[in-house]
């Protein structure tokens, strides 16, 4: 049985608008001009138990919006959408108990208690056996090292404390599902890697199911088993990266480092899609010129330092498809 079943589900919102100046100020108090924004326009998908897939989009694509809606804090317009077979926003205390929600760029821990008070609180807030909590509690503190900062006030911790902080707070009650939204944004290379090693190991030990919204393509990579691209409110591709690569195109990159960085690489079946002082990224289509083949010619008329071959970054395939929904 699906974990959770969205189908059709729409959400339209209605945003002020103003001409610039005092003017315009003036005739905006007069008579206000609104513009309909169509945030999710005809969503549908479901996730199975266990699922940890990655959501992208443009800003103002509807990410967290939908995100939002399945959290129960929206009501959409119209359109079906049950997680675990409840219905969001009308039965918000018992789904709520089996969530967990991380917005990177808020918390839901307390600025001025230190953390394990905060920890407290939410314990008492999803009434959770003190038993529960403290295993929980005790496992959470070990997987994601934050022992040494407990004692911290919230507002002296750096954000990558924090954010390991406020993933531990929204797992405290065991949930079965966790949306992640933007989870590493602003975090150093160290905290990155500790956040996704960590949802990594949530989602295989104890197969939470997880949500994960982004535009860090490299947390997608890492991370995701399957990927939902939305835009303007409606889903684009819904699928493995694999998928989403060869929806897009069949090209690869021959990257080479010139032993001499002035020469001039050209080939007949091949393009050159960057170049960045000694080093050439070449663009081909492997059906129209073998990898093999490509190489040959290459090393045959150039002198190389080294190469090798690799898929375009997925931020290059997820680019193309924006711009082709906009063409």
């Amino acid at each position: 049985m699906p974990h959770i079943v969205v189908e059709n589900l729409a959400k339209t919102f209605q945003v002020a608008e103003r001409d610039p100046g005092v003017w315009g100020a003036i005739r905006g108090l007069a008579k206000r001009r609104y513009r309909t924004v169509h945030a999710l326009d005809g969503v549908s998908f479901s996730i199975e138990p266990g699922e940890l897939v990655g959501y992208i989009g443009p800003n103002g694509a509807g990410k967290s919006t939908t995100v939002k809606v399945l959290a129960g804090i929206l009501v959409p317009d119209s359109g079906r959408c049950e997680v675990q077979g409840r219905v969001p926003w009308k039965d918000r205390i018992a789904h709520v108990a089996d969530i967990g929600v991380v917005f990177g760029q808020r918390t839901q821990l307390w600025w001025d208690l230190p953390v394990i008070e905060s920890f407290d609180l939410l314990r008492d807030i999803y009434r959770v056996s003190k038993s529960d909590y403290t295993r929980a509690r005790d496992e959470l503190i070990a997987m994601l090292d934050i022992e040494p900062i407990l004692d911290v006030p919230v507002r002296q911790l750096s954000l990558g404390q924090r954010m390991r902080c406020d993933l531990a707070a929204s797992l405290l009650h065991s949930p079965s599902l966790l949306y992640l939204d933007e989870p590493t944004i602003g975090l150093d290379a160290v905290s990155k890697l500790a956040v996704r090693e960590f949802i990594t190991r949530l989602n295989r030990t104890r197969q939470v199911t997880v949500i994960l919204t982004t535009h860090d393509m490299d947390d997608i990579e890492a991370l995701c088993t399957r990927v939902m691209v939305i835009n303007e409110g409606k889903i684009l591709s819904d699928g493995t990266l694999a998928d989403l690569r060869a929806g897009v195109t069949k090209e690869r990159w021959l990257i080479v480092d010139l032993v001499n960085g002035e020469d001039t690489v050209t080939d007949s079946a091949a393009n050159v899609v960057r170049r960045d002082g000694a080093r050439v990224t070449l663009a081909f289509d492997p059906e129209r010129v073998p990898t093999p083949e490509l190489i040959r010619r290459v090393t045959a008329n150039h002198a190389i330092r080294d190469l090798f071959v690799e898929n375009p970054p997925i931020e290059e395939i997820i680019a193309r498809i924006y711009r082709e929904t906009k063409s």
